[in-house]
């Protein structure tokens, strides 16, 4: 992606402080009617760095972005970017910030070219620029062969690179990242990461939505974990895990039919609840004891149920997220927001 690094090197404004964190978030607070979504959030997000908001559907996440990015006020607290007031320097923090949601904002009718040419041309670029840029770009994201071809007929893996890539014709300082990796398959979603991995590489600051704990697991310097409007946990990936206090026993079954059955032997002989992967053959539980492994694997191979794999270790960030909001991430109903 040496092009697209490129680009930003030479788009990327200039006009930033010196402050070591690029949004600073203190005690922020807001309500939809009689519903409290933020209650006193806080967190910062050093400059450079990418920082993955999580929680369950309705946590807050989103509305936390919509105000950093200035599309909501907040009732109360006080919320910088880049040493800009969101409020008061609404226009200043627009200028420096860049936002790709849920769903792709470009449009369907144009071609993936028409569409940056289209974005860069609104930004300022000249016609030359402007075709340039967006060269650069379809390469960067792997898109020159379909730059013709009109977005209604991209894949959604396409649809998305050519989203982040309309999102960055103009470098930003810092990018917002709302889920933009939903309903991707796999490959499209390390697509993704490639250029998150790109563009953080070159120095922009990224906060990160998102319903994968294996993307946080993969990206984030750092995690916070936000429940019911407020933050439950704030840290890195390893001190995070280490704060469960204990490892974790994994565990990959021949047959995922089986795993319904392995569920109940593994919770009966550790006493504890079990996880279940988003792989249909895997599964994992808190082990307090390393020699409780050998007697679980034990059960397992006399009930009939053969195990491929298993690992002792920390335990996985689906287990930190379970621990401490009660519930796996995709659980819980979105609250209006």
């Amino acid at each position: 992606m040496q092009k697209l690094v490129m680009g930003i090197e030479g788009s990327k404004s200039q006009n930033g402080g010196t402050a070591a964190s690029a949004i600073e978030v203190k005690n922020l607070r807001k309500s939809f009617g009689k519903i409290e979504v933020l209650k006193g959030i806080n967190f910062d997000v050093e400059r450079g760095k990418l920082l993955a908001l999580l929680g369950p559907n309705g946590a807050g996440k989103t509305t936390i972005v919509r105000i950093l990015a200035t599309l909501l006020q907040p009732d109360s607290g006080t919320v910088r970017v880049l040493g800009h007031d969101v409020v008061r320097e609404a226009d200043e923090v627009r200028q420096r910030v860049s936002l790709t949601g849920q769903f792709a904002s470009v449009d369907d009718e144009l071609s993936g070219r028409e569409n940056i040419i289209l974005v860069a041309r609104l930004l300022g670029y000249s016609w030359g620029e402007a075709k340039t840029r967006a060269n650069e770009l379809l390469e960067a994201f792997g898109l020159t062969e379909a730059a013709e071809r009109l977005v209604k007929n991209y894949s959604g893996g396409m649809r998305r690179r050519l989203d982040i890539a309309a999102s960055i014709v103009v470098a930003p300082d810092i990018l917002f990242l709302d889920e933009p990796t939903s309903g991707l398959d796999p490959r499209s979603r390390r697509q993704v990461w490639d250029i998150v991995r790109t563009l953080l590489a070159s120095g922009t600051t990224v906060l990160l939505t998102t319903q994968y704990l294996e993307e946080a697991d993969q990206l984030a310097d750092r995690i916070v974990i936000i429940d019911r409007g407020a933050v439950i946990a704030d840290g890195t990936i390893g001190e995070l895990k280490t704060s469960l206090g204990s490892g974790a026993l994994h565990i990959r079954l021949r047959n995922p039919e089986q795993r319904p059955q392995a569920e109940q032997i593994v919770a009966q002989t550790l006493g504890v609840s079990v996880l279940l992967e988003s792989d249909p053959a895997a599964l994992s539980a808190k082990l307090s004891d390393t020699e409780l492994a050998a007697n679980t694997l034990t059960a397992l191979t006399r009930a009939g149920i053969a195990v491929t794999d298993f690992s002792l270790g920390q335990p996985s960030l689906d287990e930190v997220f379970l621990a401490l909001t009660g519930e796996p991430i995709e659980t819980e109903q979105e609250q209006p927001s």
